[in-house]
């Protein structure tokens, strides 16, 4: 097979940041993708509808000419969040899911929900409004291990939450261990998850040897919740090229200027937008289920979101390729993930 035509995806888990960087960084998705939840961990966080619009409204003044491209826009959930802003974001027929970020687990997540409790008045909200919630599922507990982090929020704050809120939608994101992927298998039809291009390309290993072998620490493939073992990675690609409508794609691409990545304290986030949709090709292939990745990437979770999914098409070529060591930032340069190492499948246009 030397192309493979599928139905235009969408990205369902996707940093943009804001200002000149969010165009650049635009460009690599909207070339690629139709839609994508764009998520609100902006300085000052999103946390009202009102600046949602104007987010969106910047997003969609930075397309490139030409292209066509809808951002899906989230609320940041606070311990203050009331239940008239829920209602006023499900109203407005622009804000599509509300991201819970425990305080502290990533980037930008300090303004993030330190006890749910006191959301519960603005989670019974979402519940009775079918408004999703968009969970980054970690435990903060120092006390816990980083690569068991995600085990822990689903035993300590995922059951006990779906106990209190059994009807509301939860959409478990860039899950990365086989215990996510069990525990989204046997729930209800409420519950799904996405699942990265990189927790499913790469094992731990990654973050420590160079693609040529060279043993090294690699601050671009450091991620929250970093990837881990190759057993996970293997439950991953089982998930997601296993044909359940509970897993689809969500790329968490994060981008990071290059200084604050190569730094003493580099931030965490993987920049995939530009060969995001090449690494779950090459992913799908190898595990034998090219044919399923269409669905995955296309279908699943619009039906989740409820949404029409899209009509138009792109066509991967196979026509191997590597990455640049860099791209444009705004004022600033970023690597994407993937230096270095040679790629299969390639989206025509997709990337210089």
């Amino acid at each position: 097979m030397q192309t493979l035509t599928i139905t235009r995806p969408d990205d369902w888990h996707l940093h943009l940041r804001d200002g000149s960087a969010m165009r650049d960084a635009l460009a690599h998705t909207s070339s690629v993708f139709a839609r994508a939840i764009v998520m609100p961990n902006l300085k000052p966080p999103v946390t009202r509808t009102d600046q949602a619009r104007s987010y969106r409204d910047r997003i969609k003044a930075a397309l490139p000419a030409g292209q066509r491209f809808e951002p899906l826009m989230t609320l940041y959930l606070t311990d203050a969040t009331p239940p008239s802003e829920i209602r006023r974001a499900r109203d407005s027929g622009l804000v599509y899911g509300v991201k819970l970020y425990p305080a502290g687990a990533t980037t930008n997540s300090d303004s993030g929900v330190t006890d749910l409790d006191r959301c519960a008045a603005a989670l019974q909200t979402m519940q009775e409004l079918d408004v999703p919630l968009l969970v980054h599922g970690e435990i903060t507990d120092p006390a816990v291990d980083t690569f068991d982090r995600e085990r822990a929020f689903i035993d300590s704050v995922l059951i006990p939450l779906r106990r209190s809120f059994p009807t509301l939608r939860i959409v478990l994101e860039h899950i990365t261990t086989r215990e996510a992927v069990q525990y989204v298998s046997q729930a209800d039809h409420r519950i799904a998850a996405t699942i990265t291009a990189h927790h499913l390309r790469y094992n731990r290993n990654a973050m420590f040897m160079a693609p040529d072998g060279r043993a090294g620490l690699r601050p671009h493939a450091y991620c929250l919740p970093v990837i881990k073992r190759e057993d996970h990675r293997q439950a991953l690609l089982q998930a997601a090229t296993g044909g359940s409508p509970k897993f689809f794609l969500g790329t968490d691409s994060a981008p990071h200027p290059i200084r604050d990545k190569e730094s003493a304290c580099g931030c965490a986030g993987c920049f995939t937008a530009p060969l995001a949709l090449s690494m779950y090709a090459e992913c799908f292939e190898q595990a034998g289920a090219l044919e399923r990745l269409e669905a995955f990437a296309s279908f699943h979770g619009a039906d989740f979101y409820r949404l029409p999914r899209n009509l138009d098409q792109i066509t991967l070529h196979r026509s191997p390729w590597q990455p640049p060591a860099d791209l444009p930032f705004g004022e600033d340069r970023v690597v994407p993930l993937g230096v270095g190492e040679t790629f299969v499948w390639k989206v025509r246009g997709s990337i210089d």
